[in-house]
């Protein structure tokens, strides 16, 4: 919108001009009302699609009573179940509204005119946001097999850089890192340097070398390690997630945040769910399977995918994506389409349950065979 269109431009901040808002997956409401479609799915999000677990579930039901009162600002209960379950002090525990919100906090904290932030190429589309939202200056290394190229980071750090974003596993490309070369690059970078370790999608990776950063606070007192409840354990629409820092961080970020920015039914599901391992474990089987009935339809319709340790996959379609992804629209398959990460060929579609997998791949067979 010029400032033609919107005179408010004048007034905000210089750096918001150029900002474009983020576009998450389509709801399927919106869908439906488009196209008149009564059965849509959506493999779009990345979400869990068990849903809560039992012991979140009874934690949400016991609170109904009392949602005429103010959530605990501090998140007490919440912040002690997550400490007990990490291992650490609730001082190094900092409660988001998603984890999204702690990556906000992270860049409203550290972030301004004149210093710096580094991610990786095809990284999540929040880091450049949080960056340019706060007027700093964004720097953007190539990607390694769609995946993050430590060494490019490395080579982007200045005496001016103040985060570094690291999403591992990575989305949307479903990449990882192993521990090995994290701690070397943790420990390369200058002190003045916050460095944050996004896990959302940790639960679901099984790889043997890969790394639990939150053992590595202490060796590394500028980590972050972010966290989130809306992937393994269901609470997307609670929004809920948090980080793990040194008390010392964990002290500037909660300055920043804003008083109950995690709701009441969300601190108790969520402490909760941090408990519940059945549930998770039943959620990382259903993802594992997925992911085997979405790549094997991939390999007989001779589509290459991005190896992916995640709830996800990424496809490369062999031709624009955009009609490919109308075509599933219409059909009433909701997924996400990269154009906007560089990836025009590529989909990311979400696991779901076994009968919405099968939905895709009828659906995009039927879309490709035209």
């Amino acid at each position: 919108m010029s400032q033609a269109d919107n005179p408010f431009l004048a007034v905000a901040a210089p750096w918001i001009a150029g900002l474009t808002p983020y576009v998450p997956g389509k709801p399927i409401p919106e869908l439906e009302r488009e196209l008149g479609i009564c059965d849509a799915v959506k493999l779009a999000s990345n979400e869990n699609p068990l849903g809560p677990g039992p012991r979140a579930r009874a934690a949400i039901m016991a609170l109904l009573d009392d949602l005429g009162r103010y959530p605990d600002g501090g998140g007490f209960d919440l912040r002690r179940a997550l400490a007990d379950f990490h291992h650490v002090s609730p001082t190094a525990i900092t409660l988001g509204n998603g984890s999204n919100d702690v990556l906000d906090l992270v860049a409203r904290t550290f972030l301004h005119p004149g210093v710096e932030s580094a991610f990786s190429e095809y990284a999540f589309a929040v880091y450049p946001i949080s960056t340019q939202a706060a007027g700093a200056t964004a720097r953007l290394a190539k990607a390694h097999d769609y995946g993050h190229d430590l060494d490019a980071m490395s080579n982007l750090v200045t005496d001016q850089t103040r985060v570094v974003w690291i999403a591992n596993p990575n989305n949307p490309t479903g990449t990882w890192l192993s521990a090995s070369p994290l701690k070397s690059f943790l420990g390369s970078l200058p002190k003045t340097c916050v460095v944050v370790v996004d896990e959302a999608y940790t639960e679901y990776v099984a790889e043997p070398d890969f790394p639990d950063t939150t053992h590595w606070i202490e060796t590394f007192p500028n980590l972050i390690v972010t966290r989130t409840f809306a992937k393994a354990h269901g609470l997307a629409a609670l929004r809920v997630g948090y980080g793990i820092s040194d008390p010392r961080i964990a002290d500037l970020l909660n300055r920043v945040r804003q008083p109950f920015n995690v709701n009441a039914l969300a601190q108790a599901a969520a402490a909760a769910a941090i408990t519940d391992r059945e549930h998770v474990r039943a959620s990382v089987a259903l993802a594992r399977a997925g992911m085997r009935q979405l790549t094997d339809a991939f390999a007989r319709l001779e589509l290459s995918y991005i190896p992916s340790v995640g709830n996800f996959v990424t496809v490369d379609c062999k031709r624009p994506a955009a009609p490919i992804n109308e075509g599933l629209l219409h059909r009433g398959v909701i997924v996400r389409p990269l154009a906007n990460y560089g990836l025009p060929n590529h989909l990311r579609i979400s696991i779901g349950l076994e009968q919405e997998n099968d939905r895709f791949i009828a659906a995009l067979e039927d879309v490709l065979s035209i």
